[in-house]
């Protein structure tokens, strides 16, 4: 099976955050199911936006929206485990970039890396219902 791979940039996280796994969050496997995954990786997307007084609906007026999501499993997700998720940024153009993100948990002092993912946003009009210019204060903090 050939798998995705994710490159990422050679330089710091553009943001990092901590989110404990709740038991809503496990699967019939008794692990991170994928619907949570996704909800975690918005959620510290959200906490990324919100750090700089933005919201996925109005950054200075615009917002984005999500044009396409991948996600790479590395390990399971455990009930307790408490995830560090780095945030990327990459690919950026004028209307769209990619947030790419690494998730990992620390067990018995041990790092483990729990997944991969990447979402590809686009910077949108809500108004005009159309894509739009990314607007500059996000550029400036992605770059």
């Amino acid at each position: 099976m050939a798998r995705v791979k994710l490159n990422f940039p050679f330089k710091i996280p553009t943001f990092t955050t901590h989110i404990p796994l709740r038991i809503t969050d496990m699967n019939y496997g008794n692990h991170l199911g994928n619907d949570a995954m996704l909800s975690i990786i918005h959620d510290a997307r959200m906490q990324f936006l919100h750090s700089l007084g933005f919201t996925e609906l109005n950054i200075n007026g615009k917002g984005m929206i999500m044009a396409d999501v991948m996600i790479a499993y590395k390990n399971e997700g455990l009930y307790g485990d408490v995830l560090k998720i780095e945030i990327y940024s990459d690919n950026i153009t004028t209307r769209s970039f990619d947030f790419l993100y690494k998730i990992s948990t620390t067990r018995n002092e041990i790092s483990i890396e729990i997944a991969e993912a990447k979402t590809g946003m686009v910077s949108y009009d809500y108004e005009l219902k159309k894509i739009c210019n990314t607007p500059t204060a996000l550029l400036e903090v992605l770059q």
